[in-house]
């Protein structure tokens, strides 16, 4: 006869600890510790992209001179926020509404911004060309889908239409495959397949095939690492660099020299950016891709001194850390500049607004910032303190009725939604991840 234990009552779920094989360093820790700079950095664009989408598609629909479009024609493909109408309210300074029926039409100001943003295009599409071309160099197979493309052409500076505007004047860069489905690299520039890191090394003392190029580092206050990781780490940056142009089939599956190829890769994806930031789910559809091994996603996680994971606008954004001075892009690429012109302009708007409907709002500090940034030459002397993000969340909170909830959440650095997040170890608002 069996006799039943009593079952003890269990304890609290235990995370799996993270083994990596070929790795010198085993269950140490990867503090995520904030960065306000650099979430002011990803904050201050809160709505950007379906603003300058929603502008696109205006002018776009619209003849010379503009006339006002159905609010129902604008594409449905539009990120919008929350309902579209509300959206364009927001900003009157770009966005002018006729009632019966609901029709938008672009400002005065707006179609001005719209005509200098093409004149920089114009300018600046060769370097469009090469760092496309890159970005298909990087490809093992030397393709990338369209439609993957097309909706990195914000963070790469593209224009709208570059499919007609850009791809046709380099016949000997890009081809379609027979369906259309992928942009294929016709030529493979050897001159170009020098990465961001190889050209750092080479102004800082010289860089040779299998030189141990350390990638610069950076933490922000209050950053501390583990004897052990800095340990690990320090032997690491002491690895050959494998530039992200090279082939790196031939080596070892999950250890320390693939792991900073993967950084190698990631690094220049980043580097080939025009805002040296892109939004991790986009660099992962990007990444997978790009034929990177496995676990990569862990990698960003792994190296908070190259990588920073702001969990600011609900979504996680990764940040190349050695391109920004606090807030400010160390080389701002000319349509950076544009874009702080339209963020100014949404702002305004916003002042505008508020006056109408006899609000006193002040202008945040992250606004004067904006103004200053797009003013001046990148200089900013305003200390770190100065961010008032709890003010600046509160106020947009009660403009957009966010759930109160989900934004105490995302400030202590959980990202919602996103279950495959690097940081599955919460710990007040310090995440960590298994190297």
């Amino acid at each position: 006869m069996r006799v039943l234990l009593p079952r003890l009552p269990r304890g609290p779920r235990q995370r799996p600890e993270l083994h990596v094989p070929a790795r010198g360093l085993l269950e140490a820790r990867v503090p995520w510790v904030r960065d306000r700079a650099l979430d002011h950095v990803v904050e201050r664009e809160r709505h950007l992209v379906p603003f300058l989408l929603a502008k696109d598609a205006l002018l776009s629909a619209a003849a010379a001179p503009p006339h006002a479009v159905p609010l129902h024609s604008l594409p449905s493909t539009i990120p919008f926020p929350f309902r579209p109408l509300r959206f364009l309210r927001l900003y009157p300074s770009a966005f002018a509404l006729s009632p019966h029926p609901v029709a938008v039409s672009p400002t005065p100001r707006l179609t001005s911004l719209h005509a200098a943003e093409a004149q920089v295009l114009d300018s600046t599409r060769p370097d469009a060309a090469d760092r496309l071309l890159r970005l298909l160099m990087l490809a093992p197979a030397r393709a990338l889908p369209l439609h993957l493309v097309a909706r990195l052409r914000l963070d790469l500076g593209l224009a709208p239409d570059f499919p007609r505007s850009l791809l046709p004047n380099y016949p000997d860069y890009f081809a379609l495959s027979r369906d259309g489905a992928l942009l294929e690299l016709v030529c493979y520039r050897k001159d170009l397949a020098v990465s961001a890191m190889q050209s750092y090394a080479q102004r800082t003392g010289g860089y040779k095939v299998g030189d141990a190029v350390p990638f610069p580092l950076s933490f922000p206050r209050g950053f501390e690492l583990d004897k052990k990781v800095r340990k690990w780490l320090d032997d690491w940056q002491r690895l050959p660099y494998i530039s992200p142009y090279e082939d790196g089939s031939h080596l070892t599956p999950r250890s320390d020299i693939t792991e900073k190829r993967t950084v190698a890769v990631l690094h220049e994806v980043l580097s080939l950016t025009v805002g040296k930031k892109m939004e991790k789910e986009m660099l992962v559809k990007l990444g997978e891709a790009l034929r990177l091994p496995p676990g990569f996603r862990k990698v960003m996680a792994r190296h908070p001194g190259i990588f920073y994971l702001s969990h600011k606008l609900r979504t996680q954004t990764v940040v190349l850390r050695e391109s920004f001075r606090r807030h400010l892009l160390v080389d701002k690429h000319p349509m950076m500049g544009i874009r702080y012109q339209y963020l100014h302009l949404m702002h305004m708007g916003q002042e505008e607004a508020g006056k109408r409907k006899g609000k006193d709002r002040k202008t945040s500090r992250g606004e004067q910032m904006i103004g200053e940034e797009f003013g001046a030459d990148g200089e900013n002397d305003e200390d770190e303190e100065g961010y008032d993000d709890d003010d600046e969340e509160e106020e947009e909170e009660e403009e957009e009725d966010e759930d109160e909830g989900d934004e105490e959440d995302m400030d202590s650095g959980v990202a919602s939604g996103d279950e495959d997040s690097d940081d599955d170890d919460v710990d007040g608002t310090d995440h960590a991840a298994k190297v």
